[in-house]
């Protein structure tokens, strides 16, 4: 899967236009390329800078890692709304499970995200996620989110 995402050339929103697919602003924008979805695959990235509200003593911290994978699975669902044209809705973090940090990636890094859909049921999604920076694994989970489509 890693060879395939290091792969993707084509970005399709980069920098403000990511607005377009997550309710995230700064401070709290923890993803800056969202590269495209293929089946039940999305894949997105961020490159961590000091500046960044996560970072803490020169790396990117848990917390950050686990937003990232948030805000990664909502560009997913952000982008099925953008190309139906519908606006798109907010989901929240229901839970976040099976995580597995291997290494807090340093500022100057690239984290590369791929969100895999395990099971969708109503409104509630369960994802998988998983992140690199090159080919170093840095961290998975899975993580059960609920899409608000009420409002």
């Amino acid at each position: 899967m890693m060879l395939f995402l290091n792969d993707l050339q084509n970005i399709l929103f980069e920098g403000d236009a990511v607005f377009r697919l997550i309710p995230q602003r700064p401070p709290i924008v923890m993803i800056d390329k969202f590269l495209g979805l293929e089946n039940e695959n999305s894949f997105s990235s961020l490159t961590v800078k000091s500046d960044n509200l996560f970072c803490e003593k020169g790396v990117f911290t848990e917390a950050g890692i686990i937003e990232h994978f948030a805000q990664s699975a909502a560009a997913r669902i952000g982008y099925i709304y953008f190309r139906k044209k519908e606006n798109v809705p907010v989901g929240f973090i229901g839970s976040v499970n099976k995580l597995k940090i291997f290494h807090l990636p340093e500022i100057g890094c690239e984290l590369k995200t791929i969100i895999s859909v395990v099971q969708e049921v109503g409104k509630i999604t369960l994802v998988r996620a998983k992140s690199w920076v090159e080919d170093c694994p840095i961290a998975e989970g899975e993580l059960k989110i609920y899409l608000n489509t009420d409002s």
